[in-house]
Formats: C-alpha cells, sequence, structure tokens
C-alpha cells in the first residue's frame, strides 16, 4: 500500500466518522427538543362570607314606602348601582319574585334611601333589591313595610257670601264636626281662585300668605261636639267676587 493511498483512506474512514456523529447529533437534538408548559389562569379569591347588600323599612306614609340600602359588594361578589327596590303585596310573592307592583332606583351611592310611591294606603309590601344588569339577590326579603292608614274627616266646612260689590265680600264659614267623638281644636284652610285678601276676620285665628289661607279656632269655639258647628265670618276686598271657595277642615 502505497503512502498516497493509505492517507486517502484515512480520509476517507474521518469524513465517515463525522457523518456519523452528525447523525447522531441530530437525532440527540431531537429527542431533546424542549416542551412548551400549559399555565392555568389565576383562580380568582372566593367571596367574603357576608351578604353583599342589606336593607330595611326606613319609613312609611300612606302611599309610599322608604327603603334604607347598604351595598356592601360589587361585582363579581355583589351588584351594579343603581340598586332596584321592588316591592310585592305578600311574601309568597316576593320569594317567587312574582307579580311586582311598583319599583324605584337609587342613586349612584352605595349607601341611602330609595322611595317607592304610588302605593295603596293601610297595606303590607315586602321588598327585594336587584340592579340594572338583572341580578336579582337571593338573600333579603325584606318587610313587611305597612303604609299608613288615610284618616277619617273629623270636619266639614262650608262658605257662604253674604254680599259683595264691586271691591270686596262679606262671607261666613261653618264648622261642622262629622266624627263621632268630640272635637279640641280645628282648623280650616284654602287657596284664594283669584286676588282676593282678607281684611279683617272674626271668631277664629288667622294665618295668611299670598293666596293660601289658614283659620284655626279662637280657643273658646274650639270644642265641637259629635254634629256640632261653629262659625267664623271675614270681610275680603278683591276686584273679582267669586262664587265660592273650596275648604279644607282638620285638627
Amino acid at each position: 500500500m502505497s503512502k498516497k493511498y493509505a492517507l486517502a483512506t484515512i480520509a476517507a474512514a474521518t469524513l465517515a466518522l463525522l457523518g456519523v456523529a452528525g447523525v447522531a447529533s441530530s437525532a440527540g437534538a431531537a429527542t431533546t427538543t424542549p416542551v412548551p408548559l400549559t399555565t392555568s389562569p389565576p383562580t380568582p379569591p372566593p367571596c367574603p362570607p357576608a351578604l353583599p347588600i342589606g336593607g330595611m323599612v326606613d319609613s312609611t306614609t300612606a302611599t309610599s314606602v322608604t327603603i334604607r340600602y347598604s351595598l356592601l359588594f360589587s361585582p363579581p361578589c355583589g351588584y351594579d348601582l343603581p340598586i332596584t327596590v321592588n316591592l310585592f303585596v305578600s311574601r309568597d310573592d316576593a320569594a317567587q319574585w312574582r307579580d311586582p307592583v311598583a319599583s324605584a332606583d337609587s342613586g349612584m351611592e352605595r349607601h341611602g334611601t330609595v322611595v317607592v310611591e304610588g302605593l295603596t294606603p293601610d297595606t303590607e309590601y315586602w321588598f327585594r333589591f336587584s340592579d340594572p344588569q338583572g341580578r336579582r339577590d337571593p338573600y333579603i326579603i325584606g318587610g313587611p313595610a305597612r303604609t299608613q292608614a288615610v284618616a277619617a274627616p273629623v270636619c266639614a266646612a262650608t262658605a257662604t257670601i253674604g254680599s259683595g260689590w264691586g271691591s270686596g265680600f262679606v262671607a261666613t264659614v261653618t264648622v261642622r264636626n262629622t266624627g263621632t267623638e268630640a272635637l279640641d281644636g280645628w282648623r280650616v284652610s284654602w287657596t284664594w281662585p283669584g286676588d282676593q285678601r282678607i281684611q279683617s276676620l272674626w271668631n277664629g285665628t288667622l294665618t295668611e300668605a299670598g293666596g293660601e289661607v289658614t283659620v284655626r279656632d279662637a280657643g273658646w269655639n274650639g270644642r265641637l261636639a259629635p254634629g256640632g258647628s261653629t262659625t267664623f265670618g271675614l270681610l275680603a276686598t278683591t276686584t273679582s267676587v267669586p262664587e265660592g271657595f273650596a275648604l279644607d277642615c282638620g285638627r
């Protein structure tokens, strides 16, 4: 074997070894390719162990109920503002969210009151909360809240215009006890239909502010038995004598 042939053989063997190593290296790299890691989204913290909203009856009138509320949490644990107060005429209806009869919205305050109006006197109502997104609070069924009864009138008053002239007139007002018990003190009020003003008044105590008039008893004629009556008189100035005026009578 010549020296030149020997060198060629060694070079070919070297190249063959390098090729095998390259294949092995490539195979090894393929088997060790890193796998991408997958991550889960963070779990939101649990809601606090408390009611998201609280409420109570604050006050009532004959035709309205005022509910006081306190919003503690916003979504996802609570509700968005404004809060809606929904009224029902029975607890069963409220529990089933069935046939609400009235509702009203709060302002954008987290703590405050809501007045629901247009209600029936002397009637019980239950309330529940909801928000603009249609979320219904499952916890609070508040009530009952009873509207006040309308008091029966205890007296009636009628006016009679006795005489009139171009710039004034004289009238007599009769006050009668229409109740079943003695009336201790009475009050008659009205609003003039035009520019009428009282110049003088007798058998009563006058308070006049613009066209608003209130006359109370004079003390000695304040007590009226059932069916009993008394009168007071007035002299008024005007540019147009009215045919009459509507009176309101009470205690």
